[in-house]
């Protein structure tokens, strides 16, 4: 059991004392030492008299295996023990108290290891020089005659040994080295293995607490219903009915916008919620529709202004003297993150200390929010990380939950009150994948080679939506993810002689936020459906014109080029069950890794779709837990085909509709294809790995389904099309 889990059933009844200041990327011991705790080497590591070595990691785990990976890279460079090894989360607050020596907290966009390995890698190669610091100091003889492995420290000259434990208070008070140089990946024996994920064990055996399980003493549960139209308020109710029901403490208007109830146990402050009547006023959106921003989006296709995220040549003129064009609309809808553990907080005021637990990915945004609802200095506050019960993206940039649990608590002082919102509260109050239309043309030449590309984007900005003060002269960058050129973070993997991809922002009242993947998802759809599109009117096979259209994106293409291989592109596929299967391709580069997947699915004849076989390939640059990788990959195509199957969220009269699993379904066991995965590390970079392969899930299948009956499918989800042959 981690330090972290126990901490957690003990309650934490008050905030753990602030350690002393460190450095910016060592962090000097704290006076654990002195109180008779186990010695902090760094601020990563913690190594225990039994030898046990604690591991402190700052993102937090939603089921991606971040945790294990960045241990991996700790324990790589501090050479311990890996079967002693266990982990904790330090808290934001603890963060702020010590110069910030974790870094950044915050877990998104596939960025928890490769944005972090660096200094958590020298976190623990500093450990270990201290440590056997420590142990040359002890037997009077230089650093340099001594090494380390498993644990021990060995004086090769005359084959002395100690171990970690041993030695770990003397090392606990050195000064950290000045220089700390890290292995060469060639020479890794723990990161780069597969290795089984450090919390499985407590997952699968119930051990492990989220955040609906937290139990405080004198806790009190609340749940709450917010405005169905985003943008409106409460108008009135009479609670006097509700207050009189059993268990019921307190009903309470919350921020204007939310209604909640109070009382001894969850089910009774929902039951009585949903007995009371609530007046809303649904403000000034309550009149929107889907329709209505579908005409919105129509219209910045062909708008006059534009904000550009990539352009070579001239593409007006190459359009105009092109001796034909191929023009197409796609769309794609607004999602939810349909979490597995809906949104949850526990939190305790007082008038000079504010404590939340909670699920999140960021915790110092968590904190953040906590401090501006408590009107406490964050100093005063803390936040407490549990593992999440998934989210990717929801639980990240945006803490509405926190900000309402604790103006909740700040109504009952010193009683700790846990929320928990309703699945229907989270499907129509969530932070939605963003609403997008996209027009595609291309100029070709009298013998079928691309002259010019021009891809207009219409729609959602999630930056306007969430951090407007990003947004420079109207443009926002990561609308634009997969279509860059250059950076390093997510490339176009095409050369056109002319090219212009821009714009068009339109944004409706229904708040964005980063579904897994972000705008990946969609632009991929856009570019590789469309390239397929060129390929059917020119005549060309899809794969041979993406490899004369990449041939100055050797990266690109070779993951293509894996996924093809693998799966047999240019063969015929074997029927299956006295079914055609047919293949569709799709790579793209985003969060810093290329990938590829090639798809292989059958239609009947009246029309129903079976995805057979995926096959896909990654290259992160590095690969720390191939395991993990493999696991990523195949999350993701459930991720990418439950949005490209089903996934929409509609709205009518300002407010979402899909209430529930019922009318916002995903994939099951039934519709999962088989995943292959190949893993193919180039070195040299650090890529992400949990989101880029779910943009391809979606534009593989379609392209697929077109190779299978003809029909271009360009609007998701596939649940509002037919498949059937004309």
């Amino acid at each position: 059991m981690s330090a972290l889990t126990m901490n957690r059933r003990d309650f934490l009844g008050s905030a753990a004392t602030a350690a002393a200041a460190g450095s910016l990327v060592f962090g000097f011991p704290t006076m654990a030492a002195a109180q008779g705790a186990a010695p902090e080497i760094n601020a990563w590591v913690v190594v225990q008299p039994d030898e046990r070595v604690i591991i402190r990691i700052a993102r937090s785990e939603m089921g991606q295996g971040t945790l294990t990976g960045l241990a991996q890279l700790v324990a790589e460079e501090l050479e311990c023990d890996w079967g002693k090894v266990t982990t904790e989360y330090p808290t934001p607050g603890q963060n702020l108290a010590r110069n910030r020596v974790w870094g950044n907290f915050s877990t998104g966009g596939s960025r928890g290891i490769r944005e972090s390995q660096d200094y958590v890698r020298k976190g623990g190669a500093a450990a270990r020089m201290m440590l056997v610091q420590a142990a040359a100091d002890d037997w009077k003889v230089p650093a340099a005659e001594c090494s380390a492995a498993a644990g021990v420290i060995t004086h090769g000259p005359s084959g002395r040994k100690t171990s970690y434990g041993k030695v770990a208070t003397a090392a606990a008070v050195l000064k950290p080295p000045a220089e700390v140089p890290l292995k060469d990946p060639k020479t890794w024996k723990l990161a780069g293995k597969r290795m089984a994920r450090l919390d499985t064990v407590d997952k699968t055996t119930g051990r492990q607490v989220y955040g609906t399980d937290l139990k405080l003493p004198g806790m009190l549960n609340a749940a709450i219903k917010a405005c169905p139209v985003f943008g409106g308020k409460v108008k009135g109710y009479d609670a006097a009915a509700v207050l009189k029901r059993p268990g019921v403490k307190k009903v309470l208007t919350i921020d204007g916008n939310a209604v909640a109830v109070v009382a001894d146990t969850w089910w009774r402050a929902k039951t009585a919620l949903d007995a009371l009547k609530i007046d809303w006023d649904l403000g000034p959106n309550a009149s929107a529709s889907s329709a209505s921003f579908a005409q919105t989006l129509k219209a910045g296709l062909d708008a006059p202004e534009a904000v550009v995220g990539n352009s070579n040549g001239d593409v007006k003129a190459a359009l105009a003297g092109a001796a034909r064009t191929v023009s197409a609309v796609y769309s794609y809808p607004h999602q939810n993150h349909a979490t597995m553990e809906v949104m949850n907080a526990t939190a305790k005021w007082t008038d000079g200390r504010c404590e939340v637990w909670t699920p999140t990915q960021n915790g110092e945004a968590a904190l953040a929010a906590t401090a501006a609802a408590a009107g406490l200095p964050p100093a005063q506050c803390e936040v407490y990380k549990i593992h999440l019960g998934g989210g990717f993206g929801r639980r990240g940039a945006v803490h509405d939950w926190v900000r309402q649990t604790v103006l909740i608590a700040k109504e009952m002082p010193g009683t700790p009150v846990k929320l928990i919102w309703t699945r229907e509260e989270d499907m129509t109050h969530g932070a939605y994948h963003p609403v997008t239309h996209c027009k595609l043309t291309a100029g070709l030449d009298a013998q079928g080679n691309v002259t010019g590309l021009h891809m207009r984007i219409s729609g959602q900005s999630i930056v306007a939506g969430i951090f407007p003060q990003n947004i420079r002269e109207g443009r926002d960058p990561v609308v634009f993810q997969g279509l860059n050129n250059g950076g390093g973070e997510a490339m176009i993997g095409y050369g056109f002689p002319s090219l212009m991809i821009d714009h068009a922002m339109r944004n409706p009242h229904v708040p964005p936020g980063f579904w897994r993947g972000v705008n990946l998802n969609q632009n991929t759809i856009y570019l590789e459906s469309f390239i397929d599109e060129i390929a059917h009117a020119t005549q060309q096979d899809p794969l041979a014109l993406r490899r004369k259209l990449m041939a100055n994106h050797p990266k690109h293409l070779a993951v293509l080029n894996a996924a093809a291989e693998r799966a047999g592109y240019g063969r015929p596929a074997p029927d299956v069950n006295g079914q055609k299967v047919y293949r569709g391709l799709a790579q793209t580069h985003g969060f810093g890794s290329y990938v590829a997947a090639c798809a292989e699915v059958s239609v009947s004849a009246d029309g129903q779709l079976t995805v057979h076989r995926i096959v896909a390939a990654t290259d992160p640059g590095h690969a720390v837990n191939p395991q993990q990788i493999e696991a990523q990959v195949e999350g993701s195509f459930a991720y990418g085909l439950s949005a490209a199957l089903f996934g929409e969220c509609t709205v009518k009269d300002g407010a979402i509709e899909q209430k529930n699993f019922d009318t916002y379904p995903a994939v099951l066991m039934k519709h999962m294809p088989k995943v292959e995965t190949v893993v193919m590390p180039s070195g040299g970079f650090w890529g992400g790995v949990g989101e880029p392969t779910i943009a391809v899930a979606a534009p593989a299948v379609l392209n697929a389904i077109f190779a299978a009956t003809g029909k271009r499918i360009r609007d998701l989800p596939l649940k509002n099309h037919s498949l059937r042959r004309a």
